[in-house]
């Protein structure tokens, strides 16, 4: 069950989606947009997570805070990354 969440209302109408293993992130990526953006701890295992820009936003546009809500999602949710990070 791939997760969905929905960013703060003070960031934006946007929406987060989230895989927990292997065949989720398939998933993910199967269905993706062309708006969404992926997120993944670099060199780890970790969920991955995609938020779905508007129609015409590019990266370039995803404000600090949907940024924030994006990486940590990844961070708590990559046993690897959490242990190097919480200790």
């Amino acid at each position: 069950m791939v997760f969905y969440f929905k960013a703060r209302p003070d960031i934006g109408d946007y929406s987060i989606f989230m895989g927990l293993d292997k065949h989720e992130n398939e998933e993910l990526i199967k269905y993706g947009f062309p708006e969404d953006i992926w997120f993944h701890v670099d060199k780890m295992s970790s969920a991955h997570v995609y938020v779905r820009l508007n129609k015409g936003q590019t990266i370039d546009d995803i404000s600090e805070g949907l940024l924030e809500d994006c990486v940590q999602l990844v961070k708590a949710n990559s046993i690897q990354g959490k242990s190097l990070y919480y200790s």
